[in-house]
């Protein structure tokens, strides 16, 4: 059952009087009377199903995957009919940086390990002033306390993140909020001074509104804007790690007594020396999640102490020059890098993909002198590989939407993954191309677009020079879905680097103006996701471009992928007002065009069902119903337009309709008023009075259902 925004809340006895259905100001349309009803909801191909016996010809339902036949067989036999490519992962990963208000949630949720490192009392200070320029190091946690500062002065609800401009001095605060900008950009800081940094102040003074810069250490900043730095230095370890601990046992994941054993440990010699080596909070708390894991299963303490090691650069170079040799040990590694996490057969599978590619490396074996040892035809097994490696199995896993069990592999050590995957792509020549050819002739695996996405971006995070983004192109023009997928959550990963940014969009632009449909697919993937709910307003943009394309067809994979999009931005509250206000620029667009065609498809189907239409991949599925409830003044506007609109006429009186025979909806919706609302913009609205006059003829006893005289 779709899912919407739940009702505004409102007592029994509540007048319905006090609704104010806002007047639209769209532009009058002739109504020609034409019946159209917009394009279907798309759904696997099926001219190529067997017709049923006659005597069944009119009990068989068509769904969007599969077909149900039912007749006097004791009950419903379901006929599955899947498409050969498997379910694509559909997850929408939250960003860690938003240009906007970040969700009360987030802030709590990233604020429920703090540790107030020793310079907060000099932070604190700085900020009364209304702008604070924190520096710090990578990974030091300086984001983290700039969301404290904040918090104590706005609420957890109260702050704003913004994207990094070239010049400071041409932003304009506008509500009363904590703003923060992550990771100023070089042209930013250097166009930074005296003047702007006061000017700015005295705008925030106006609002009561505060300012915090998290600024790299190693980017220079004029001299005169010294009096509002403060160098950041992190907590700690020890702190963040027993603070980490104690957050674990309050969310239930630690019992008192384990609490205790944890904190015990972690003031052993060993553990204290780790933190020694590795003084910064990710560290601290990879620490402090292997004491959870000790302390629950039982394992040694050694052990522990070695998986974390094991994730260290050091070790993972370490284990590479091992195994340069062996062909058979690095496309198992790549394997369990590249897809972490995935099932032991998806492993082995990508495994023997590569190995060949890597044998071919090091051309023809030598010919060697006097007898070879005898061969191990058997080979070594699979758990004896991972061990070689440093990995291992974690017990199978059975989740609700899986269809069978699955057995995750990984490295021992937390980071182990990401470092040998980044020293691979981008320190041995031809390697990035070997594991792209390996990943091209993979077949798809239910899953792999995310893990293969999100590690890929982490590298090219670290990647530098012009075929940074260019590597993905090959994928994101793919006529696969799972492979657009894949390049979205690279992007993903990416974007959340404040230096990549600019990269990123300038990318996303440039495909949005290409004349091929897959990649104008993979510009809206990528907005359904991080990009698009950190960036809301430049996702609607790039979502508005890769539709800006006169007289042609809104392909099924196009119209899909921006569906998925929209209702991405819709499961945010705060984006649901612009994205309304963007359907409706789209259905007074010229009947024929992109725009048009996908306001129809979105019209229709939150009139008759829901938006997007059931199995078509959404995060958020919204009903004609919902948006008169929790946006009455955009939807009244919207009910208006579409009626106007020839193609989507019949479908919005429809679900008018149906909002109308329903007593709940009826109630919620305030619906007598809608219907008021309606009658008093007819006359200038020619869809609007046909709807109206046709509703007034079919009525029995119009008065009674509270239409306006």
């Amino acid at each position: 059952m779709s899912t919407g925004a739940g009702p505004a809340p409102h007592s029994d006895d509540r007048d319905d009087g006090g609704r104010d259905y806002g007047g639209p100001d769209n532009s009058d349309r002739d109504y020609d009377g034409r019946d159209d009803r917009g394009p279907d909801d798309g759904g696997p191909d099926d001219s190529g199903r067997a017709e049923p016996e006659n005597s069944y010809r009119d009990n068989q339902q068509r769904l969007d995957q599969g077909m149900a036949v039912m007749g006097g067989i004791a009950g419903d036999v379901t006929v599955i009919n899947t498409p050969l490519d498997e379910t694509v992962t559909d997850r929408i990963i939250k960003p860690r940086l938003r240009e906007g208000p970040y969700p009360e949630g987030e802030v709590r949720d990233r604020l429920s390990g703090f540790v107030e490192p020793a310079s907060y009392v000099r932070s604190r200070k700085v900020l009364d002033s209304r702008i604070l320029v924190l520096r710090a190091g990578s990974g030091t946690g300086a984001g983290t306390t700039a969301f404290a500062l904040l918090e104590e002065r706005h609420g957890a609800g109260g702050i704003t993140g913004l994207d990094s401009p070239d010049d400071l001095a041409r932003w304009r605060p506008r509500e009363r909020c904590g703003y923060l900008l992550q990771g100023l950009s070089p042209a930013a800081a250097a166009a930074l001074g005296e003047v702007v940094l006061n000017g700015l102040a005295g705008l925030l003074e106006r609002l009561r509104a505060h300012l915090v810069i998290t600024v790299r250490v190693d980017t220079p900043l004029p001299a005169d804007t010294e009096p509002w730095q403060v160098v950041h230095h992190p907590p700690l370890p020890a702190e963040v790690a027993a603070k980490w601990l104690r957050s674990m046992a309050e969310a239930g994941k630690l019992t008192p007594e384990q609490e205790a054993e944890a904190l015990e440990h972690l003031t052993s010699a060993d553990f204290t020396g780790y933190l020694h080596a590795h003084p910064l909070p990710r560290d601290a708390v990879a620490a402090a999640e292997k004491l959870g894991e000790l302390v629950v299963s039982g394992r040694p303490t050694a052990t522990a102490l070695d998986e974390l090691q094991t994730g260290s650069p050091d070790s993972a170079r370490r284990a590479l020059a091992e195994s340069s040799h062996r062909a058979d040990s690095l496309s198992l590694m790549a394997a369990i890098s590249l897809l972490a996490g995935q099932d032991r057969t998806v492993i082995e599978e990508f495994s023997a993909i590569l190995r060949p590619r890597i044998d071919e490396r090091g051309g023809p074996a030598p010919a060697g002198e006097g007898a070879r040892p005898p061969r191990n035809v058997l080979g070594l097994s699979f758990e004896d590989r991972l061990e070689a490696v440093g990995a291992r199995l974690l017990p199978p896993l059975l989740g609700a939407a899986q269809r069978y069990p699955v057995q995750p592999v990984v490295f021992s050590g937390r980071h182990r993954s990401e470092v040998l995957l980044r020293f691979l792509w981008l320190e041995y020549e031809g390697m990035a191309g070997l594991l792209w050819k390996a990943l091209d002739d993979t077949p798809h695996r239910s899953g792999i677009e995310l893990a293969a996405g999100q590690a890929i971006g982490k590298v090219l995070a670290h990647a530098t020079g012009p075929n940074t983004l260019r590597q993905l192109a090959p994928f994101a023009a793919s006529d696969r879905r799972w492979r657009r997928r894949l390049v979205a959550y690279a992007l993903g990963e990416m974007v959340e680097r404040p230096d990549l940014t600019a990269a990123v969009r300038r990318q996303l632009r440039q495909w949005s103006r290409s004349e091929l449909v897959h990649l104008h697919c993979t510009v809206a993937e990528t907005c359904a996701g991080v990009y698009g709910l950190a960036r809301p307003a430049t996702a609607l943009a790039l979502l508005d471009a890769v539709l800006d394309k006169p007289g042609k067809e809104l392909e099924d994979g196009l119209r899909t992928a921006v569906s998925f999009a929209l209702s991405a931005l819709l499961s945010e509250t705060a984006n649901r007002l612009p994205v309304l206000e963007r359907l409706r620029e789209w259905q007074g667009a010229e009947p024929g065009t992109r725009r048009h065609r996908l306001a129809v498809h979105a019209v229709t189907s939150m009139s008759l069902t829901a938006f997007p239409p059931p199995g078509a991949p959404a995060e958020e599925r919204i009903r004609l119903s919902d948006l008169l409830v929790c946006h009455p003044e955009q939807a009244f506007g919207l009910v208006v337009a579409a009626l106007n609109d020839p193609a989507t006429h019949e479908a919005t009186a429809m679900g008018l309709s149906l909002i109308e025979n329903d007593p709940e909806l009826r109630q919620r919706t305030f619906f007598p008023h809608l219907l008021g609302a309606l009658s008093g913009v007819a006359r200038s609205h020619r869809g609007v009075l046909r709807f109206v006059l046709r509703r007034h003829r079919t009525r029995t006893s119009p008065s009674a259902e509270g239409l306006a005289s």
